[in-house]
């Protein structure tokens, strides 16, 4: 006769749909576990990436307050592009109301063609200038940057991002299923003291299994909110497709807001000025609650100089944006915050709530906790499984044979 196992009879009690919930959590989570790991890690360090640069590159990046008048960004920009080179243009200029802080001039170029993270860019530099001396106060490499590093691979592996980000967004999506399998298997049958205890608290004094079986459970629970608006926000940079659905269901229509275009024309600028310091100081005039600004100054005939307000240091949502005329520094248009839909808000938004920064340093500290736990979740789910494993081993179903009756 067979002798049947706890685990057989237990087996027999589980509903189809429990079964293939089951299995989806496990193999899924051993198929992406490994990706999943790296982009938490790094998710996990990349949070606090400005407290630390800030402070590694202090003297760098801060100056000391003067009371002379500041330098014009034009002339600064000149010091920029002389330090730089003719072969690495300036993209970008970002200017601080906060009298402590020196002014950047950046030069950036991407390759699309490459296959990794340091192929695809050709270089990726900052001048950093103290606005009231005009001296230069550093220079910094992004492209070999730690956290630009960091940022690489968990954006995609510090591949090309054709190659890396959809296996980051497809396991990112994954990781999605696995946390709403992973409550329908954490669901309580019955919500009795024993099964809440079990399912809310850690039991710190059992075995080592046991508390990694916690660990699991437990923080996989806790932490499910927050890692799903993490991993949402990951999907939106991920797939286009994602984007636009997140982008409809803010603002209820797939048609976007005009935006109105404007073209610079060969009008000359008074004379002994400078059209980038003519349109720099209407834009301080007009976005006075502005605390960071970023100047992108087209250099195409046609092109224009725009100047972008952004009322917080830390965060990128919330941004006015201003139109100079690049011969003559003429305003020629406005377009506020107010002017965008949710749709475009919330998008706007993604990098801020993806980091937690849109919490300030409380919600920073929320996004590293619940990353670092996103990155434990597939170490103690695999720890789950190994030792299921080696337990089913040794279990065996035992077969006793009846006993022969004797002849003699």
């Amino acid at each position: 006769m067979f002798k049947r196992t706890d685990k057989l009879k237990k087996k027999q009690h589980k509903s189809l749909f429990r079964i293939v919930v089951d299995k989806l959590h496990l193999w899924l989570g051993l198929g992406a576990g490994i990706i999943v790991l790296i982009v938490s890690i790094t998710g996990c360090l990349f949070v606090f990436q400005k407290e630390v640069n800030d402070f590694y590159y202090r003297k760098i990046l801060y100056v000391t307050p003067e009371k002379s008048p500041l330098h014009p960004v034009s002339e600064l920009k000149k010091t920029a592009e002389a330090v730089l080179g003719p072969n690495k243009p300036l993209s970008s200029i970002t200017t601080y109301r906060q009298p402590d802080l020196a002014w950047e001039f950046m030069a950036y170029k991407g390759n699309d063609t490459a296959l990794t993270y340091f192929g695809t860019l050709e270089y990726y530099e900052s001048v950093m200038i103290n606005p009231y001396t005009g001296q230069v106060t550093g220079r910094l490499d992004y492209k070999h940057n730690f956290f630009s590093v960091v940022k690489g691979i968990h954006w995609s592996l510090l591949l090309n991002d054709k190659y890396g980000q959809p296996v980051v967004g497809w396991s990112t999506f994954i990781f999605v299923i696995l946390l709403i399998t992973g409550l329908i298997m954490w669901w309580p049958k019955k919500w009795n003291k024993a099964n809440r205890d079990k399912s809310f608290k850690i039991k710190w004094k059992a075995g080592f299994k046991r508390v990694n079986y916690d660990l699991h459970n437990v923080l996989g629970f806790y932490a499910m909110l927050i890692a799903l608006v993490i991993a949402f926000t990951g999907m939106v940079w991920a797939f286009k497709w994602f984007e636009a659905t997140v982008y409809v269901v803010a603002a209820g229509t797939t048609s976007p807001p005009e935006v109105k275009q404007y073209e610079s024309v060969q009008a000359p600028a008074p004379a002994g000025s400078n059209p980038l310091d003519i349109a720099y100081s209407k834009a301080l005039t007009m976005l006075k609650e502005a605390k960071r600004f970023y100047i992108y100054a087209d250099e195409r005939p046609k092109g224009v100089i725009t100047v972008t307000g952004n009322k917080s240091v830390e965060t990128y949502y919330g941004s006015d944006q201003l139109t100079f005329d690049r011969y003559s520094g003429a305003f020629l248009g406005r377009r506020n915050d107010s002017h965008k839909n949710n749709g475009e808000r919330l998008i706007e938004m993604n990098y801020d709530i993806h980091v937690g920064a849109i919490g300030g340093l409380p919600g920073k500290i929320l996004a590293f906790v619940i990353s670092l736990i996103c990155a434990s979740l597939p170490v103690t789910g695999f720890y789950v499984w190994w030792g299921k494993r080696k337990k089913s081993k040794k279990k065996q179903v035992v077969i006793r044979k009846a006993p022969v009756a004797s002849t003699m």
